[in-house]
């Protein structure tokens, strides 16, 4: 491990230049940070971006008071290296979890327990911080259990249990939380969260609240699913299968999965207006990937892709690219639309700019804080960014200006063509354009080749073994 972190050093990817910190150091000008994070919600499953089977007026709210993004992405393609990704500032080719890695009886593969992540970073700078949802970066107990890096943990420990969403436990802190089976714990979840809010006001606070919905099973409490069973009925006799559950009609439930976390957040929103914080807190929504295909749901029925390729574990936008709405009353100026090219590994030095301190070295991310608040001319761009999936035939991707490059069936080819895409003329990536464009093919292959750093846990190639 000492070896791979000192490979970590050696070979990330030289950031650009941070833009210098604009926050006083004043604690009360430090803002209150929410980070939003859907799980397995699609580009298109937002009525904002576009979806026309159900509506999300709170969430759209948030375009319509502050940024929306339409060239943002997530850290991976599935759950953990995702959260590895936003938590750490790095991208999958440097960050440590680079895939699902199971611990048994519960939990997923534990980052280093000196890793760097943003409740750690923003511990420093006097922040409360608190975690309300699936975790998936440690089992319980390890040196990267949640506990060690928040104040205050409420839901999942591990990404496997959370597939069901009438578990007979959750954890609150390092104390398990028995439950009866019967109780909807992503609405428990969600009333932990706000009473972190209400419980920390008056302090700078950062709650992190990656949400389950609307990942597989498609299980709602029937008030939620009801409306879309008489809006559906077509879909009575179909029947979702998923990790040992059973679901009738999953289209109406993925709908009402939908609805019932969008009221969800305006009572998030509500409370935020009602304890007078809205000048003084930013909240960001964002999704952990694409859109999955599990459990009965149909991403194909509800356009959750919008007009991108793939789902979730491809590296095609459709498996990637995801929805990110930000508001800060008085700083992000309503109703904007950003197409700054951005990923979760912005997120760090974002928030760390916020709290006036300065992020690590040796991460891939760029702060967003320009381009939030209006001095989009200040704002550094990324050279590239860049994917990789040591799951399903392994494959990685990279994104340089309008240029997409994807590498699939690594596993079988180690040297499997690259594809190429000009995504300002195909955002479908519908045409391989790689024959016409030798040389954007050969810089594109250097950037594969140069942000990859070898793993020995999560191996793209046969020699990483």
């Amino acid at each position: 491990m000492r070896f791979y972190c000192l490979l970590i050093l050696m070979f990330a990817s030289p950031v650009l230049r941070v833009t210098p910190v604009v926050w006083g150091e004043d604690r009360s000008e430090k803002p209150n940070i929410v980070y939003i994070l859907l799980d397995d919600a699609g580009y298109g499953d937002l009525s904002c971006y576009g979806q026309t089977k159900f509506k999300t007026p709170n969430i759209d709210s948030m375009a319509t008071n502050g940024m929306k993004f339409t060239q943002h992405y997530s850290g991976s393609t599935v759950c953990a290296p995702t959260r590895c990704s936003l938590m750490t500032g790095m991208h999958t080719g440097h960050c440590v979890v680079r895939g699902n890695r199971e611990v048994k009886p519960e939990g997923q593969a534990p980052m280093p327990a000196n890793v760097v992540t943003i409740p750690r970073l923003l511990k420093k700078s006097g922040y409360k911080t608190g975690m309300f949802g699936k975790w998936g970066l440690g089992a319980p107990g390890s040196p990267s259990d949640p506990v060690e890096h928040f104040d205050v943990f409420y839901g999942y420990n591990c990404q496997r249990q959370a597939h069901n969403y009438y578990p007979d436990h959750l954890w609150s802190n390092n104390e398990v939380v028995s439950l009866d089976g019967k109780t909807y714990a992503h609405d428990l979840i969600m009333q932990q969260s706000l009473q972190f809010i209400r419980d920390h006001k008056d302090r700078p606070f950062f709650l992190f609240l990656p949400v389950t919905v609307p990942h597989a099973a498609m299980q709602i409490p029937e008030d939620s699913q009801t409306p879309f069973r008489k809006k559906f009925p077509e879909f009575e006799n179909v029947i979702g299968k998923y990790a040992g559950t059973t679901v009738t009609n999953p289209i109406a439930a993925f709908a009402g999965m939908m609805t019932r976390l969008d009221s969800q957040i305006g009572a998030l929103q509500q409370l935020i207006r009602d304890l007078d914080l809205e000048e003084n807190t930013l909240v960001i929504l964002t999704s952990d990937n694409g859109p999955h295909k599990e459990g009965g749901h149909n991403p194909e029925f509800f356009n959750s892709n919008g007009p991108l390729k793939g789902h979730k574990r491809d590296l095609y936008e459709g498996g990637i690219r995801a929805p990110l709405l930000a508001t800060w009353k008085g700083k992000i100026e309503p109703g904007t639309t950003s197409n700054l090219i951005s990923a979760h590994w912005d997120m760090l030095p974002t928030f760390c700019e916020l709290a006036g301190i300065e992020p690590p070295k040796n991460i891939d991310g760029i702060s967003m804080v320009p381009e939030l608040t209006g001095h989009s001319s200040q704002q550094n761009k990324h050279e590239y960014l860049y994917w990789e999936f040591s799951e399903r035939g392994k494959s990685q991707a990279a994104r340089k200006g309008k240029w997409k490059a994807v590498r699939n069936n690594l596993k079988k080819n180690p040297s499997a063509p690259v594809e190429l895409y000009d995504l300002s003329k195909d955002l479908g990536e519908t045409h391989n354009i790689a024959d016409e464009n030798s040389p954007i093919v050969q810089e594109m292959a250097r950037i594969l080749k140069e942000a990859h750093v070898p793993s020995s846990t999560f191996p793209l190639f046969k020699s990483e073994k």
